[in-house]
Formats: C-alpha cells, structure tokens, sequence
C-alpha cells in the first residue's frame, strides 16, 4: 500500500472539509447577521397631520416592534426659527417637537428629519420670500439647481435648525423626482454642455456638505442618481442612498450595484400606503408582496438599513392662482386613509425584518386574526378575504378589470357583508378602521356608478330626478361615514383636520349634485 499517497489523499480531504466548514460558517454567520443596522419608519407629515400624543403612541408601538430609527418628513409642520414663513397652520412648536424627540430618545429610536431641497419644495416656493429660486413660474416643485448661493444659504439656514432639534447622525436630504432637471434656460445651457447628472450632483454635492459640515451623515433618495449616474462618484462618500421600491422589478430606476461598487451604502425603502391607493382602495395585496420580497433581497444585496415608508398622499398639489402665478392657495392631490388604519401591516414589516425568510402573507394575516383579534378560523379568513380583494378603480366610468360597475359592486358587497358579521374580541377599534374601508368602498363604488350614468350617451334631463335622489342618499351616507370617520380618528388628527378630510371626500360628490339640481 502506497501510504505516501494515501496521507496527501487524506491531508487534501481535510483541507477540503475545513474549506467546506469555512464555507459554510461564513453562510451561518451571514444567515446571523440578517438584520439591519437602521430599522425605521417614515412619516409623512404633509397632510394628515398627527397630533403630539398620536405622534408619540405611534413611536412607542414602533419601539415596541424592534425599530430604532424614524424618518420625519415634517415639511411645513416644522417650526423654523429663521424661516418661520415656512410653518403651515398645523406647525408643532418646538417644545412639542423637542419633547417628541426626547421621547423617542427613551424609547431607543433615533430621529432622522427629512427635508426636500430640490424637488417637491411647493410649501417653500408657494411664499414670495423664496420666489427667486423658482425653476419656473408657475410648476413650484422644484428649486432652480443654478441659483446656488440662495439655495446655499436657505439650507444652510434649515440644517443648522434641524441639526441642532434632532438626535440622529443622519439628515434625509430629498431629492427625489426632480422632473424640471434642466427646464430653465440656466440648467438647459448646463445640461446641454455637462448632461443632468452633473446639474443634479452639483446641487445634492452642495447640499450634503451642509449636513457633513453639520457633523452629520446625508441621506437621499436614490431614484434620480440611478437615472443619471455618471457624476455620481463627485458626491461625498458619506452619502447614503434610500432604492425606494413599492413592488416593481430590482433595479426599477438603475443599477444599484454600480453605485455599491463606488463605495456608496444602501437603505431600501418599502410602502404601506402610495399610488394608487386612496380613501377608498388600498393596494393591500401588492404591500404585503412587497414586503415578501424587497426586504430579503435588500439583505441579499448588503443594505445596511431598511425604512418603511408611508405616504398620507402622491406629493402632488392642486393650486388657485392669483394674477402673476401668485398661489392663493394649494391641496394636495389624492389622499389615502390615515396611518392609523394601518397597524397590520406595519406588524407586517416588524416580522419581515425578525425573519431571515421571506413573510409569508397569508399566514401572517390568519394568525394576526387569532392573536389580535381573537378571531375564530373562519373569521380570520374573512378578514384575509378583505385585504385581498381585487384593489380595482374605475377610470372614466370603466372598472380596469370587472365587466361593470354592477359586477364590482356586486362583487365587493359579498366581502362587505362577511366583514360586517366578524366580531373581534379584542382591539375593536382597530378592526372598525377595515370596516369603514370597506363601507367607503362601497360608498365610492355607488358614486361612480351615478356618475357613469350622468356621462352616458344615453343621459338626458329625464333622468335627473333618479340621479339626484341616488346622489342624496350617497351624501347622506356621507355623513354618516364622516361621523364614524371621525369618531375612530379623534385625538389621531386633529379635530379641523378630520372635518377637512370628511368634506373633501365627499366634494366630487357635491359638485356633481349641484350640477344635477341646477339642471332641473
């Protein structure tokens, strides 16, 4: 027997066998480390303004589900000191802001203020004092990149202010959908010589080095920069990028992994609530499959941090003009159900960061009924039922899926009514925000099936007296939904704010009842 190759034979199979446990002490080791260094929560303040004891509810049910980190999009509920203009009616003082964040403090959570500096600035441009840094007259979402020295000097203000407010290490500096990117004169000449990569990281380089000479880390959002990545590595290597992703395709704006491979760290960024939902349709099938999937491929991709969005709105606004494109006043387009109605699926998010497997949605929802609720099996299914009800619109009197409005109606009302028979043993009042969902989907439905009949080819002043009796019975029903709406949200939002959201819910509906009796 030849020993010699037999001891190589062996001392190769071992060095295989230590290879093989390095292997796979390293997959262990990474399979151990799947959480995340910033679990966090974003709170869009620009409508739907919570309350200070909702705001700090809120942050003690989040410390409660494991995160550490929220991301406050304050926009004009922030009160500056320099730049008071700013501050909307429903503005926090500052001992209401500086006791929040001490709150959070206790809890463990660090607070990160978000403030936009390039795109979706309306409440900054809408006040004269801040007209020269305009883009354009009358689109005011976007500051002018070129007009450096008195964007330089508002942010330098700004930062300072939240620098000095917050606890986190971070700012969120914005930076998301900057449509206008070279629409001026000034920005086309640039663009034209340098392309809009430079124009964009010009402005952001300037801006981040506000929040780095501030002591602090900048954080922006990273769709713009995956768009237009070519002077992405003039940006200072503190910068941390949020891939906000809400269901589509990896790599929906760019190539991450190029900007990964720069140096840059990534956050990811889900959505509990964004387009298309509204008052009375939530995508809640699509949230939670967003869920199921970013949030592992984040971990497979080296984010070191993940922050749930949720959006009370599209970021978009409605404005009455005065002459000179002076703004009168501004409303947001599209609203979505308060924060409040949402719980499930930020218990959703907590368990999709606990777990180094996907969540798997059905089970989560079935066993969320028993636990929460106290419901019974067949219960909990209804409840799943519900959030998996086809989330379908109607676009110009058309469903996008059903063959009528008859049909969806038809269809949902089934869903409807079973909900109504479940009777939770436990946290009613949550349950009763999926009850009034429902019967807003109801409502919404039966308006439009009106309104399809008024656009008809086939309508004619006949008809009016139906329609306007249809009409008053859904405005009555209004009411009574507004009623219920506010009862359930009292001391979540603000008591004028609830009486807002009621009456612009019912609006399109008041107008087109006003159209009907003046043409009777």
């Amino acid at each position: 027997m030849n020993y010699k190759y037999i001891f190589k034979f062996l001392l190769f199979a071992s060095l295989v066998l230590i290879g093989i446990e390095d292997v796979s002490a390293q997959k262990q080791a990474r399979t151990e480390s799947h959480d995340f260094k910033v679990k966090g929560f974003h709170l869009d303040l620009r409508i739907q303004v919570m309350t200070p004891a909702a705001l700090k509810a809120f942050a003690t049910e989040l410390a409660g589900f494991g995160m550490n980190t929220l991301v406050m999009e304050w926009e004009g509920t922030y009160p500056f000191e320099k730049h008071a203009t700013i501050s909307n009616k429903y503005s926090y003082s500052r001992e209401e802001v500086k006791d929040f964040i001490d709150h959070c403090e206790k809890l463990g959570i660090k607070v990160i203020p978000l403030q936009q500096t390039l795109g979706h600035v309306e409440y900054i441009l809408r006040n004269s004092r801040y007209s020269d840094l305009k883009e354009d007259r009358k689109d005011i979402s976007q500051l002018c990149p070129m007009e450096v020295l008195g964007n330089k000097a508002l942010f330098t203000d700004l930062f300072t202010d939240l620098a000095e407010m917050h606890n986190s290490n971070y700012i969120h500096i914005g930076g998301d959908e900057t449509y206008l990117l070279g629409h001026d004169e000034k920005c086309k000449a640039k663009v034209e010589k340098e392309g809009k990569s430079k124009l964009f990281v010009d402005h952001m380089k300037m801006i981040a080095e506000i929040v780095i000479g501030l002591g602090k880390k900048p954080v922006m959002w990273a769709d713009i920069i995956l768009k237009y990545p070519e002077a992405a590595a003039e940006l200072p290597e503190e910068t941390i990028f949020v891939d906000w992703n809400y269901g589509w395709k990896v790599n929906h704006f760019g190539d991450v992994s190029k900007l990964q491979g720069l140096g840059f760290s990534f956050w990811g960024a889900p959505s509990i609530r964004c387009h298309p939902d509204n008052w009375y349709v939530t995508d809640w099938p699509t949230h939670f499959k967003n869920q199921k999937e970013f949030i592992p491929y984040a971990r497979e991709a080296n984010y070191e941090g993940m922050v749930m969005t949720s959006w009370s709105t599209t970021g978009l606004y409605g404005f009455t003009w005065d002459v000179g494109y002076d703004v009168i006043d501004m409303v947001q387009i599209r609203n979505t159900y308060p924060l409040s109605g949402f719980r499930i699926l930020v218990a959703s998010y907590a368990e999709a960061l606990a777990s180094k497997d996907p969540i798997d949605p059905k089970a989560f929802i079935l066993n969320y009924g028993k636990k929460r609720f106290g419901l019974k099996n067949n219960e909990s299914h209804t409840l799943y039922d519900f959030l998996y009800a086809p989330p379908e619109l109607i676009a110009n009197g058309i469903p996008t899926k059903s063959p009528s409005i008859e049909s969806m109606l038809n269809d949902y009302g089934k869903i409807r009514s079973q909900l109504v028979l479940v009777n939770p043993t436990k946290n009613k009042k949550e349950f009763e925000h999926f009850k009034l969902m429902a019967d807003l989907r109801i409502h919404y439905i039966e308006f439009k099936a009106v309104e399809s009949e008024y656009n008809s080819v086939d309508f004619t002043t006949s008809q009016i007296p139906q329609l306007l009796k249809k009409l008053t019975k859904i405005l009555d029903d209004a009411e009574v939904l507004g009623v219920r709406f506010s009862e359930l949200n009292k001391g979540f939002l603000y008591d004028s704010e609830l009486n807002e959201q009621n009456e612009l819910r019912v609006q399109q509906m008041r107008v087109l009842h006003d159209r009907l009796a003046k043409l009777k």
